[in-house]
């Protein structure tokens, strides 16, 4: 390793940190009045009406997202590892991949079949992919 990247990786750890700790700190961001009807999910949804006391910042009624409550713009998009994530639809997309700054995760919308192929490609490789069941 070259002096360049010692630093950097010293950093991203730093960030790393800083970021597990302000996730610990961070609250639940609900949707205003999701408790009271069954048909609003629980998703956050900016408040935007004039009587709204989500908006007006009142203490009971929860927090709303704010600029404090993100992590550092260094780990931001990271896995918890420092890797970057790259979601993956087939095989193929393995081949440019780097094992040592990259992981995988299969998209949701891949079968089983195509699944194990890529499984087993990443394997050979030694390419992490995050969730796959052998966490290996």
């Amino acid at each position: 390793m070259d002096e360049k990247s010692m630093p950097r990786k010293k950093e991203l750890k730093k960030a790393l940190k800083i970021r597990k700790k302000i996730k610990k700190k961070k609250p639940e961001f609900k949707r205003q009045e999701n408790k009271r009807y069954k048909k609003l999910s629980s998703v956050w949804r900016k408040p935007k009406g004039i009587d709204s006391k989500l908006k007006a910042g009142k203490k009971s009624r929860g927090k709303t997202v704010r600029p404090g409550y993100s992590s550092p713009a260094a780990v931001r998009n990271l896995s918890h590892t420092g890797h970057r994530i790259v979601i993956v639809h087939n095989p193929k997309e393995l081949n440019g991949l780097n094992p040592s700054e990259e992981v995988a995760i299969i998209a949701s919308g891949v079968g089983a079949k195509k699944r194990m192929e890529i499984i087993k490609q990443a394997e050979k490789a030694k390419i992490h992919v995050m969730n796959s069941k052998n966490r290996s």
